[in-house]
């Protein structure tokens, strides 16, 4: 059966180029780069590399700003528990309602242990209430992490002008970028933003690997210790094989972003038509124009999402109710509920995310299987 791969938010296949960089570290040259011989010290120079291709992608002036971390979960409670601990006063913790868990997560952490968190409303497009993230930022010096684009809908968020609202009020700002790096040129160094996380397998490279950008003169407590490693911010011996495959990939994506924004959005854009215009009671979520280019989230009324998903994979087809962390969870999707989308619809969401691997022969075969689905359970449905 020919797979159709339309998972690409919660992870992408690892690039042919990434996985062949990556083999002589495998192989030959897997020595320690913190030791003094050269076979080992060696390898140091293809970690200051990778440090380079992270930091061109995102548009870092300095590659020292970069730490390399396991993943875009360990870079986001880096960034937040140890940017908050590090702090000189406890400051006013803010996010997003819509956030992912790996957001979330420290953000309650801080909380529990006495820190204020304000979690922002969105609208109905899942847009940031911006005027509500200026009053509260009023109230005292914050710690904010609200993320650059959203997983599940692929909002983009004005991290500019959020970043200088933070700023404006002695702040510092932290954005989630693991499902936009890649995707949407960016400049940091031109932003309003403190630090940004970024995560291997969003962009194909494996995953057990990721990045947080720390912006020069910006504290952070370190989460692990017991080594010099990363500049004190991160202690253990270097992933070598991983990073390398990291820094490639950074590389390559910086060279598709043309391909993002035109053949893979074009794709995007077929597919959402067409389930629109042949599926009755299907409708979009999320704002149609702020948004990543390979994502799309749909609701489908009066259905249930997984049974979707179940009849979609039967065919090979492979897609997501929303984040691939809170799979196996019967709750409603916090960012739809968030989005206050209807009970009808919030337990009826798909999401489609493209790559520069898909086709237009997958788009077809997703517009010739999910309408046929979408009538056969709109039978079954005892609320149609």
């Amino acid at each position: 059966m020919r797979i159709v791969y339309l998972d690409n938010n919660a992870t992408t296949q690892i690039a042919d180029e990434v996985r062949e960089a990556m083999l002589p570290f495998l192989t030959d040259l897997w020595g320690n780069p913190s030791s003094m011989h050269t076979f080992g010290g060696q390898t140091k120079k293809y970690i200051e590399t990778a440090r380079e291709q992270v930091a061109a992608l995102i548009g870092a002036d300095d590659p020292q700003e970069i730490t390399f971390t396991s993943c875009g979960s360990e870079s986001n409670n880096l960034a937040i528990r140890g940017g908050a601990e590090a702090m000189d006063k406890q400051p006013h913790v803010m996010t997003s309602k819509v956030e992912h868990a790996a957001v979330s997560g420290p953000c309650h952490y801080l909380e529990d242990r006495g820190f204020r968190l304000t979690k922002l409303d969105v609208d109905e497009k899942g847009r940031l209430d911006v005027e509500t993230l200026r009053r509260e930022a009023k109230a005292g010096k914050s710690l904010t992490s609200i993320m650059w684009a959203n997983n599940e809908t692929g909002v983009i968020f004005p991290v500019g002008l959020i970043g200088e609202i933070v700023h404006e009020f002695g702040g510092i700002f932290h954005t989630d970028g693991v499902q936009a790096v890649g995707k949407i040129p960016m400049k940091v160094s031109e932003l309003p933003i403190d630090m940004l996380s970024l995560s291997g397998h969003k962009l194909h490279a494996p995953k057990g690997v990721g990045a947080l950008y720390i912006r020069r003169g910006t504290k952070v407590k370190p989460l692990i210790l017991g080594g010099h490693q990363e500049r004190g911010r991160r202690a253990g011996t270097e992933n070598v094989p991983y990073i390398v495959g990291l820094g490639l990939a950074c590389e390559l994506a910086g060279k598709k972003l043309k391909e993002e924004n035109t053949r893979v959005k074009a794709m995007r854009d077929r597919l959402e038509a067409g389930i629109l215009e042949t599926c009755p009671g299907a409708r979009l979520n999320g704002d149609p124009a702020a948004r990543l280019p390979n994502t799309t989230n749909i609701s489908f009324d009066y259905i249930e999402g997984e049974a979707i998903l179940l009849m979609l994979d039967d065919k090979g087809i492979c897609a997501s109710t929303g984040s691939a962390c809170a799979s196996g969870s019967l709750e409603p999707s916090h960012v739809l509920r968030a989005m206050q989308v209807a009970g009808m619809s919030v337990h009826g969401s798909i999401r489609f995310s493209f790559s520069t691997y898909n086709t237009e022969e997958d788009v077809d075969a997703v517009l010739t299987e999910l309408p046929k689905i979408v009538q056969r359970l709109r039978e079954l449905s005892p609320f149609v």
